[in-house]
């Protein structure tokens, strides 16, 4: 059964209190049209946000509430995760703040995991202050990576620009060690089965980066594109998935190549974030693919240095809440196109 708009179920993990998390969520709610879209609960403490929401003189309002079945549509949800007071010292990194972050993310979790909340949008944290001996993750995919079926990919999207990885948070001297064919196989097969039953693309293109500077030059500057990357995707290819490269990373996005695809790969971290976030401006969302269920954040992170002056822009937040009602709508449409071929040959013609 398709779910009507306002009952899709937006859980929100508040991430760090001391940061721009809370402000970027509040200002995406104050649009009260939001909620013709979507119910929100943001896993966090509704006396804790009242009081950002006091002082940065926000006109939202809050409805808590201490158990699921107290969810009301077309309010802004807070589930009680905790009942004692937090001291907030905006733009200070600190691990007391961190310890609730990662109370109000792993609740989230737990409640997309069991379904009570349809897909989960992670306001950002701090990687440092959420470590812990019962949390010891880089960051929120990596948990997730665990918590869920599947294996995680991060895909950044804004609009049609869709930015995959290869490898992520790791050192870059780790990089080409990495980079085996059977783990460019399987990002690449993640990447291609979330552009057809998540963004809805039939026939989706992808490109491939190099790792080296012009694609290694024949091998005079590495070897590892010729080795390993070229007959990795030739072998790809040959299975019917439409992936082409490695292009060289230098002039890809200035010669604006990547329009002519669906997504583009890249080896590592600062390789496909570095342009996607130039190219982006602000509105970008960060997708975990690969997953059973949904999660989006924003393409940015704690932003200390404007916490709680009310300067936060909170598009990326708003278009990661727009993502995440997307890929849910496609992903059950994607559903009942299985369960009915003729649908799909419909939509074809």
């Amino acid at each position: 059964m398709v779910k009507k708009a306002e009952n899709i179920i937006v859980g929100i993990s508040i991430g760090d209190l001391n940061g721009i998390g809370s402000e970027v969520v509040l200002k995406t709610f104050e649009d009260t049209r939001m909620l013709e879209l979507c119910t929100p609960v943001i896993f966090a403490n509704v006396k804790i946000l009242s009081f950002i929401k006091k002082t940065l003189q926000l006109n939202v309002n809050l409805h808590g509430i201490d158990k699921m079945e107290q969810i009301v549509p077309g309010k802004i949800n807070v589930l009680n995760v905790w009942r004692e007071g937090v001291n907030l010292e905006f733009g200070v990194n600190d691990e007391n703040v961190g310890k609730y972050a990662v109370r109000s993310f792993t609740a989230a979790t737990k409640a997309l995991k069991e379904g009570l909340v349809d897909v989960l949008v992670t306001a950002p944290i701090n990687k440092y202050n959420i470590q812990s001996e019962e949390f010891h993750f880089p960051g929120h995919t990596d948990y997730l990576d665990q918590e869920l079926e599947g294996d995680a990919l991060m895909l950044m999207v804004q609009d049609g620009l869709r930015v995959g990885l290869f490898t992520d948070h790791i050192p870059v001297n780790e990089v080409s060690n990495h980079l085996t064919e059977a783990l460019i196989h399987k990002k690449i097969e993640t990447v291609h089965k979330t552009l057809i039953q998540d963004f809805g693309i039939t026939r989706p293109k992808i490109a491939v980066l190099g790792l080296n500077p012009h694609c290694g030059d024949n091998g005079v500057i590495g070897k590892e594109d010729d080795a390993v990357i070229k007959p990795a995707l030739k072998k790809m290819f040959d299975k019917g998935i439409m992936v082409f490269g490695p292009f060289s990373a230098d002039s890809f996005f200035g010669l604006s190549q990547y329009e002519k695809y669906d997504a583009v790969i890249a080896n590592y971290h600062d390789q496909g974030l570095v342009p996607f976030k130039t190219l982006s401006f602000g509105n970008g969302v960060n997708y975990t693919a690969g997953l059973n269920k949904i999660r989006t954040s924003p393409d940015h992170g704690t932003a200390y240095e404007i916490a709680g002056k009310g300067e936060a822009d909170y598009n990326s937040f708003k278009e990661a809440v727009y993502l995440a009602i997307d890929v849910y709508n496609n992903r059950n449409e994607h559903k009942e196109l299985v369960k009915n071929p003729l649908k799909t040959k419909q939509k074809q013609l």
